[in-house]
């Protein structure tokens, strides 16, 4: 599962850090590729020409490597890997990251990183169990990133208490088991619809909605991690996509949006139609800007054409379709309504009641409901956590 996947070893200033030689040493063996940049306080306990013999890569810490005068670039790091591996991890190095403390190398790699993150901390067990180290781990959890849990034994204070990073071993399986989830989308086309419609009134003015389409593009990038074929149908957004196995067509109205929706899903195995379309359209919108007069502006609105009731009848018994309820009141029965409705497989429900959930947010709250009835309501986790747990529910449903 690690054969030619680009790792990013990330070494902080711990006694731990003589694992690390046999954490590279072991995802070498596994075909992976690893770079491995240190933290200054990381090259107190173990020496840059060590790790660059077993990488077979010049070990980077520092902005400018200044024996060559060459900059490294974070960003182009944070593009290449396939995974970011800090092991170790100290109490400093996790309050950076959990706060956006950009004062190294690593940390600004960390924050231009795309791709999923393991934190394996190490450190004394006071230090591990203080409130603001477990408040820094639980925002980084929050994020999205993945913490490998110290185990318990005796600590280089000699104390005995949980606090010991995980051996390398362990760590290697942690990410074995991460990439090898991955692949359960192979070969599967899913088309994936995100963020507003914009519904023309003027030439300078619309009609739209709060959406920010993170949740969608979440969805995109998780199956996409997968290794399936993703045509992410946008709304006007500013959020980006990096993966190559995913294509984006981007529109504007809920028009534009159904004619592509109505297009690409034949062809695919699922979709997932998670943008915020537009109920309604303007009847009549002019081409010039209309101005401001003594009376009333009065907007004739029609409804728009319905993408998932359309998709919907058109689902064939080997194609799966999700959709996604956004509720202020009546939320389940509203939900299981719009289900059946529309013929969805499964639906996922949000409530504006539930703070920290809906619009512009970056995490959600969920609940998933099938079209045999079941339920399973979720915890508020980031939008990517909540896009595995619905990418996970379609996996098990193909």
């Amino acid at each position: 599962m690690l054969k030619g996947k680009k790792i990013i070893l990330g070494i902080t200033g711990s006694i731990a850090a003589y694992k690390a030689c046999y954490i590279i040493r072991g995802l070498i063996k596994k075909g992976a590729e690893v770079q491995v940049v240190i933290t200054p306080a990381g090259k107190e306990f173990i020496t840059p020409i060590t790790l660059s013999a077993l990488t077979s890569k010049p070990v980077i810490s520092d902005f400018f490597a200044q024996r060559n005068g060459t900059w490294n670039s974070h960003v182009d790091l944070g593009l290449w890997a396939d995974a970011v591996l800090i092991a170790p991890a100290t109490a400093a190095t996790i309050g950076k990251m959990a706060n956006g403390i950009a004062d190294n190398m690593l940390i600004t790699t960390y924050l231009s990183a795309k791709a999923p993150v393991f934190v394996a901390p190490a450190m004394d067990l006071d230090m591990f169990a203080h409130p603001s180290t477990q408040k820094n781990l639980d925002t980084l959890r929050s994020f999205g990133n993945h913490i490998i849990e110290p185990a318990s034994g005796e600590l280089a204070s000699h104390l005995v208490g949980k606090g010991r990073m995980e051996e390398p071993d362990v760590i290697i399986s942690v990410l074995e088991q991460f990439f090898a989830a991955k692949t359960d989308l192979a070969g599967k086309k899913i088309v994936i619809t995100a963020g507003p419609t914009y519904e023309k009134i003027d030439p300078v003015r619309f009609i739209g909605n709060y959406s920010s389409g993170k949740m969608g593009f979440a969805l995109a990038d998780e199956c996409a991690q997968r290794g399936a074929e993703v045509t992410l149908i946008a709304g006007p957004v500013q959020q980006q996509t990096t993966a190559s196995n995913i294509q984006r067509i981007n529109v504007s109205s809920a028009a534009e949006m159904y004619e592509a929706a109505l297009d690409c899903f034949p062809q695919s195995d699922a979709g997932i139609l998670c943008a915020a379309v537009a109920d309604f359209t303007v009847a009549n919108p002019t081409d010039k800007k209309v101005k401001r007069g003594e009376e009333d502006l009065v907007l004739n609105l029609k409804p728009t054409q319905d993408i998932a009731a359309a998709l919907g009848k058109i689902k064939q018994p080997n194609q799966r379709l999700v959709g996604f309820a956004l509720e202020t009141d009546n939320e389940e029965n509203n939900a299981q309504s719009k289900l059946k409705r529309k013929n969805l497989d499964f639906i996922v429900l949000n409530s504006l009641k539930d703070a920290g959930a809906g619009f512009q947010y970056d995490t959600n709250k969920i609940t998933i409901i099938d079209s045999k009835g079941e339920q399973q309501h979720y915890e508020l986790k980031s939008k990517k956590e909540v896009a595995g747990d619905i990418v996970d529910k379609l996996v098990s449903t193909l």
